[in-house]
């Protein structure tokens, strides 16, 4: 991984920033390309907002590219484009929490602060044999003391790098290497039986599925598109004109003509493409959204908030990974 044994804190923020809910796998082709066109906090500073959206299109939890602009505006015009050096300070930027705060601190710095994720929440819970869960305010206090204790005050980055490493290697979630483990000997949850126990959890995410229904408004080669501001998913990307449903809607052209006459005072259109059914699973819900492809020959009038664009226009655009993965199938 290229952000190992990086000491510039600007690289091990904007990795932290990028690995946030995101896996090591996915996130590292995002990491080379900010980096590539943006190698330096002044670079990222000074890009446009869309600019960077669009860079960061697919890796989802869109506030994280809100924060780190935010951020790295604030380091260059408020600090002359140097972070901060001390934990206190870091743990003030926004966007960054405890434990990136630990991180940066750590691996750049060098400053005793033990780096606590899920990985390193496994591996004490497991050789420890603590059944506490890890996202109650006591487990959080217990595991964060506990991390505390363990790490080598002389050589935290290191011993953070290798605990984080040895449970994404060897204590893995699922399907443990206990039996090559060289920890195995002095385990409590393997000597009670526990492995696949621990850790424990106290809260379990709330799931729901959502429907939405996208229309495709296209008008003389133009296709209308508009910013999604409510505050809620992808807040500050591009969508089409959405109808969100409490269920899946089986589309004819009937029932598109109808939507169309009721919302938007449209009497006239073609359907040029309804699209089977994709799906998009988020951490706490489900996206299942559906394209429908109409064609005008006059431009409607009721149409407010948005505005019309080329192909070309459109893919200079930032899109939630739905609509970004059905973009190309898009012909005008």
């Amino acid at each position: 991984m290229p952000w190992k044994g990086e000491k510039k804190p600007y690289r091990i923020w904007l990795s932290e920033i990028i690995l946030q809910q995101t896996r090591v796998e996915q996130g590292m082709g995002y990491y080379h390309r900010f980096i590539e066109q943006y190698p330096t906090i002044q670079a990222l500073a000074k890009a446009p907002d869309q600019q960077v959206f669009k860079l960061w299109e697919g890796l989802g939890y869109y506030n994280r590219c809100r924060n780190l602009l935010h951020t790295a505006r604030e380091i260059v015009e408020k600090r002359n484009g140097i972070f901060p050096d001390t934990y206190e300070e870091l743990i003030m930027l926004k966007g960054v929490g405890p434990y990136t705060a630990a991180a940066i601190a750590s691996f750049a710095y060098n400053l005793p602060y033990a780096v606590v994720d899920g990985n390193v929440f496994r591996v004490l819970a497991r050789y420890m044999g603590i059944d506490i869960a890890t996202d109650s305010t006591a487990g959080k206090k217990i595991f964060h003391d506990l991390a505390y204790q363990m790490l080598d005050k002389k050589e935290p980055a290191s011993y953070n790098q290798a605990i984080m490493d040895f449970g994404a290697t060897i204590c893995k979630p699922m399907s443990p290497l206990c039996s090559v483990c060289p920890l195995q000997s002095g385990c409590a949850a393997l000597a009670t039986g526990k492995v696949n126990q621990l850790p424990l959890k106290e809260k379990t995410l709330q799931r729901r599925t959502r429907f939405f229904n996208y229309f495709i408004l296209e008008y003389r080669q133009k296709i209308w598109v508009q910013q999604r501001m409510v505050k809620d998913i992808w807040q500050h990307l591009f969508e089409f004109y959405l109808l969100e449903t409490d269920r899946q809607v089986h589309w004819d052209a009937f029932l598109i003509q109808n939507c169309l006459k009721n919302q938007l005072n449209i009497h006239e259109s073609t359907v040029k493409k309804i699209s089977e059914s994709l799906v998009q699973q988020l951490t706490h819900q489900q996206i299942k959204g559906q394209f429908i492809h109409l064609q005008f020959k006059q431009k409607p009038a009721s149409l407010k908030g948005g505005e019309w664009k080329t192909k070309a226009q459109i893919r200079e655009l930032a899109f939630p990974k739905l609509i970004a993965s059905y973009l190309p199938t898009i012909k005008s």
